[in-house]
Formats: C-alpha cells, sequence, structure tokens
C-alpha cells in the first residue's frame, strides 16, 4: 500500500501531467478512434458501436496496465515509483481542488464572468452562460462533491481490488462516460453502454463517498453530521443519476444549504451556496479522501 502513499504524494505535490503526455487524453482519443471506425446511424448501430469501442479500449488499456505493473514489480524501487505514477494518473485530488479553489478566486474579485468560465471549463457539462453567482457556487460545490467519487474514491477502490488494471479499467470507462454518456441526440445512444456500466462500476464507491462526506462533516460538530446524513438518505433519489445524489445530497446537508440544478434538481434546504461554502466543501472532501485512504490502508493490512 506504499504504492497509494506514493501515488497521493505525487498528485498533492505536482498534479497532473499536461494533456499532450496524460493517459486520460491518449485514452480519449483512443475512444475518438474506435467510434470513427463505425458509420452506423440507427439507435441500436449507435449503441453497439458504442459498445464495441468501448470493450476495445478497455481491454488495450488493461493490458497494457496489467503489463506494466508486471514490469514494476521486477524493477524494485524504480518500480514502486512507476507503479505509483499509473496510479496518480487515474485520479486527481489536486486538480479538483485548484479547480474549485479557482472559481472561488474569481467571484471574490467580482469577476462572474470568468467564474462562469471556469466552472463550464473544469467542473461542469451544463450551460454557464446565464449562472448567478450562487448558482454557480451551487455547481461547483456539487461538483466537488460528485467527483469526490469519480475522481477519488473509485479508482482508489478498483485499485484496492485489481490493482493497475482495474483503476485503469474504471477511468477508461468513466472517460467514455464523459465524453458520450448523454441523453439527447446520438449520443444517448452512443454512449449507453458507457453511461450503464459507469453507474453500475459506481455504485459502490459513491456511497462510500458520501460516508465519507458525512464522516468530514463532523468537523463542525456532531449535528451537522447527522443532517448530512438524513439529507442524504431522503434526497438522494432526487437526481437522474443513480450515483451523484448520494454525494451531493451528503454535502448539501454537510453545509446547511441547497444546491441546485435549474429544471433538474434541488437538494437541501436553505439558501443557494456562497464563496465560503466552496472552501468548506473542499475541507470537507479533503476530510473524507483521507478517511478514506485510511480505512483502505487498514483494511488491505487486516487482508495481507
Amino acid at each position: 500500500m506504499s504504492v497509494w502513499l506514493l501515488a497521493l504524494a505525487l498528485d498533492l505535490l505536482i498534479g497532473d501531467p499536461p494533456n499532450r503526455v496524460h493517459p486520460v487524453a491518449w485514452i480519449g482519443r483512443l475512444l475518438v478512434w474506435g467510434r470513427g471506425l463505425s458509420r452506423a446511424s440507427s439507435p441500436l448501430g449507435l449503441m453497439a458501436s458504442g459498445g464495441a469501442a468501448l470493450l476495445g479500449v478497455l481491454l488495450l488499456v488493461a493490458c497494457a496496465a496489467a503489463a506494466a505493473s508486471w514490469a514494476a514489480g521486477r524493477l524494485g524501487w524504480p518500480g514502486l515509483l512507476l507503479e505509483a505514477l499509473l496510479l496518480k494518473c487515474t485520479f486527481s485530488l489536486r486538480g479538483l481542488i485548484g479547480a474549485a479553489l479557482g472559481v472561488a478566486r474569481a467571484l471574490e474579485v467580482g469577476n462572474l464572468e470568468e467564474a462562469r468560465r471556469r466552472v463550464a471549463t473544469h467542473l461542469v457539462s451544463r450551460p454557464t452562460e446565464e449562472l448567478s453567482a450562487p448558482h454557480v457556487a451551487s455547481a461547483t460545490v456539487e461538483s466537488v462533491a460528485e467527483n469526490l467519487t469519480d475522481g477519488v474514491v473509485a479508482p482508489l477502490f478498483f485499485f484496492l481490488l485489481f490493482g493497475p488494471p482495474g483503476a485503469w479499467v474504471y477511468r477508461v470507462v468513466n472517460t467514455a462516460d464523459a465524453m458520450w454518456g448523454y441523453r439527447e441526440g446520438d449520443l444517448g445512444y452512443l454512449g449507453k453502454p458507457a453511461a450503464r456500466l459507469d453507474d453500475l462500476l459506481n455504485w459502490v464507491p459513491a456511497r462510500l463517498a458520501a460516508i465519507g462526506i458525512v464522516l468530514g462533516a463532523l468537523i463542525r460538530g456532531r449535528r451537522v453530521a447527522v443532517h448530512a446524513w438524513q439529507t442524504m438518505w431522503s434526497e438522494h433519489g432526487r437526481t437522474a443519476s443513480p450515483n451523484a445524489g448520494w454525494t451531493m445530497a451528503a454535502m448539501a446537508g454537510a453545509l446547511g444549504v441547497a444546491l441546485e440544478k435549474p429544471g433538474a434538481y434541488r437538494l437541501g434546504v436553505g439558501l443557494l451556496p456562497s464563496i465560503g461554502h466552496i472552501h468548506r466543501a473542499v475541507v470537507v472532501v479533503l476530510l473524507a479522501s483521507g478517511l478514506f485512504v485510511t480505512a483502505a490502508l487498514a483494511v488491505s493490512g487486516l487482508v495481507r
């Protein structure tokens, strides 16, 4: 489990490599290339095309990750560093926190346009051009909570179970869902295999991440944590996603605010979040991440 700690240290100290050399960017190009091999236009053909492209990239990446892990195991300490780098590229806690704080800084200086741009570029896929400052803050907090699952907990969870191939299989599925998993137009069919598989893979990690948020809320007192739990339990089903609502509802309860995507859902009670709530959400996510890693290390030690 020293790989875990080294990977986390690399993430927090140096962050993500540039896109031109980031393996996730290469995965995105492979998915686009695989989709380009098909000329399907019917709903069934698009689903088959999306599924075939996803399967092909999954097999390629899983084999590459397994080969790299095998080689790393025979290289001594350089191999440990290689495996940690492999794992680090499947998650990004520093990137998530940096994106959220960037939005907060833009709001602090009154630059709403820059805040909207940063949210759209780094955190959400929804249109942001007309969002008010409170809705920008809400989108930021929602994304911080939701991305605790797919940006941190899920990759580490699958690494714990299946090593580097597990973490990278998850990252391929999550990347395909981010690229194709929309509900309208051709992507509604093309991305259906990726979206359904992503929902399945995130089922356990999303609930673990939500519990982590509840426990992280203890920093503000037992009553706050209880409210986070109650909000999570009663309101997680309000989102279209079967997983995102768990962490977002828990965060709404932990912060004592309402999180709202206009026309889609409203979680929690009270006012929409402000700049200060973005900072509090960051603290809760950091605590939740630390708790998850600590628990995973303990479980790994018991298993061994």
